[in-house]
């Protein structure tokens, strides 16, 4: 089963220096209808102005992933790290028993990235975060993977604390393949457009469109234009 939801139709927020669209309930946001899907509890596509950027504040207890689309990401928090996370880059980290960070763009073009917190299956873990650079060119025949939880995959993944699997990556017009599902995935249209397919329906996904996909083992990714794509394998609770 696919659920499409068009890039119009989702929570909007401007802040002047912010610029969000939530796929889910968050902050002044509310829609009872969206609250999350399975863990996966935010997902923000956020445009932030040079210069500009998210004050010191607090997470527990949340998985949280950037995936940076234009500009860049200064983040500094409460256990030490300090870093830079650019374009076509993901960062990752665990809130865990609880830290501060600040992220500031202090690039001279606009900030542009995806924020997507998930539960995590561990609580009051030591907090952590890392950031790493990947060949997010697809082959044609899959998208690769960023962000895992399981074991199995941790020399080719960043990890977090939640069986789960983040795929992403760009990928030319005319190309076709076919993802498998563990369990339920959420698409995001970065960029271009594309058609998936399951067993009973068939949807075109413009660029800032979501889709929950439920109740099947794999889809069929048809790329119309060049595309940006993320896909996220999530446990439904």
């Amino acid at each position: 089963m696919i659920k499409h939801y068009k890039f119009t139709t989702l929570g909007k927020a401007n802040h002047g220096w912010l610029s969000s669209s939530h796929h889910f309930s968050f902050a002044n946001y509310y829609n009872p209808a969206r609250m999350g899907f399975g863990v996966l509890r935010v997902v923000n596509d956020d445009w932030v102005k040079p210069g500009t950027g998210f004050p010191t504040h607090p997470h527990q207890n949340m998985e949280i992933i950037s995936f940076v689309r234009t500009g860049s990401i200064t983040h500094k928090d409460s256990v030490g790290n300090k870093g830079v996370t650019t374009a076509g880059e993901v960062q990752v980290m665990s809130a865990g028993t609880g830290i501060t960070h600040s992220e500031y763009n202090l690039s001279k073009e606009p900030l542009t990235f995806y924020q997507i917190w998930i539960e995590p299956n561990k609580h009051n873990v030591k907090p952590r975060w890392e950031s790493k650079v990947f060949n997010t060119q697809s082959n044609g025949h899959s998208l690769p993977l960023l962000v895992s939880g399981y074991p199995e995959d941790k020399d080719m993944a960043l990890f977090i604390n939640q069986l789960a699997r983040v795929y992403g990556g760009k990928i030319k017009k005319g190309m076709s393949f076919t993802q498998s599902i563990d369990q339920q995935m959420y698409l995001l249209v970065s960029s271009g457009s594309v058609k998936i397919i399951d067993n009973e329906t068939q949807v075109v996904m413009q660029k800032g469109d979501g889709a929950e996909v439920t109740k099947q083992k794999q889809i069929t990714i048809e790329v119309l234009q060049d595309s940006e794509l993320i896909l996220l394998d999530v446990p439904a609770n």
